[in-house]
Formats: structure tokens, C-alpha cells, sequence
């Protein structure tokens, strides 16, 4: 998780001294490197439910709860290059659709919230803004990797662009 999170371009020979195993040690738990990369891919959604756990993103006014997850899962964006990289996007849809559903449900119902509540636009589909909502977050990623902008930087105008995407007053 450590090697491949970090460093998405990383050899199975490189994961394998880093945990201590021969490249033939990896293959036999993981027959191919997509089935490594979709692995390490499970052990992060599962750090990014329980920071959003942590987070609490079901209590107080929907657009904090929303900055929070955000937050969360904008740190992991950073913190795992691996996400961004398109080795993830060569998982199986299947594993992929199941690796975000936890995520995306917390994000679905924190939306739901926010319109009930009339601090979102009622007027924009859940699904289309959740949608909008990750693609915004892979464009700050992919901006970040290329260079153009900071982590700071993005990390600010994905905020930003979301609360206006959400029809959201900024706190």
C-alpha cells in the first residue's frame, strides 16, 4: 500500500523488497498487477471510511459536513497518488463500482441532506452532482500532478468550485 499508494509507477519488484518477499511471493497472492493495484485500492477505501468516520460527515449544517469530506478525501487524494493514476482506472469495473460505493453512498446521503435542508440546489440531480463531485476531484489531482498548481492551491479551489457546483454559500 505504502509503495504502490505513493508511487503508482512502482514495479512488483520494488513492492516485494519493500515488504520484506520475493517478486514470486507477490504473484502467488496477486496474479497480476491489477490484482495488486485493485488490493491496495480496497485497503485505502477502507482508511477513507473510517476518516470519514472520523469525520462525521452526517452531523451539524450539510455544508460543513460537505468541507469535511472534502477534507478527508481530498488528503487521501494526496497522500495516494495510486488514485489518480491510470492503473486504477484498468481495475475491473466491477471491483471499481464496489470500491466506491461506500464513499460515494456517504457522499449521496450528504447531498440528500443538504437539499432537504435548502443549503444545496434542489433543482440538480444526486447523482450528477456525486458525479461532478469526483471528476472535480481527480481535474484539482491531475493539476497537482502536472505541476500547474499546488496542493494548497487545488485542495482551495476544489472547495471553492464544489460549494458553487452545489448552489452552497461559503461558511
Amino acid at each position: 500500500m505504502r509503495v504502490l499508494g505513493a508511487h503508482p509507477d512502482a514495479k512488483v519488484e520494488q513492492v516485494a523488497a519493500a515488504a520484506g518477499v520475493t517478486r514470486q511471493t507477490v504473484y502467488a497472492h496477486y496474479p497480476s498487477r491489477q490484482s495488486l493495484v485493485a488490493a491496495v485500492v480496497d485497503r485505502i477505501t477502507a482508511e477513507a471510511v473510517a476518516a470519514l468516520d472520523t469525520a462525521d460527515v452526517d452531523s451539524g449544517t450539510a455544508t460543513a459536513a460537505l468541507l469535511r469530506w472534502l477534507d478527508v478525501t481530498w488528503r487521501l487524494l494526496d497522500r495516494f497518488p495510486l488514485l489518480l493514476h491510470p492503473s486504477v482506472a484498468a481495475i475491473d469495473q466491477g471491483d471499481s463500482d464496489r470500491q466506491h460505493a461506500v464513499v460515494v453512498e456517504r457522499l449521496a446521503r450528504l447531498i440528500g441532506h443538504g437539499q432537504a435542508a435548502g443549503e444545496f440546489d434542489g433543482t440538480l440531480d444526486p447523482a450528477w452532482l456525486v458525479s461532478a463531485t469526483i471528476a472535480l476531484g481527480h481535474a484539482a489531482g491531475g493539476e497537482v500532478a502536472a505541476g500547474r498548481m499546488t496542493t494548497v492551491r487545488a485542495a482551495a479551489v476544489l472547495r471553492r468550485s464544489i460549494l458553487r457546483l452545489y448552489g452552497a454559500r461559503e461558511p
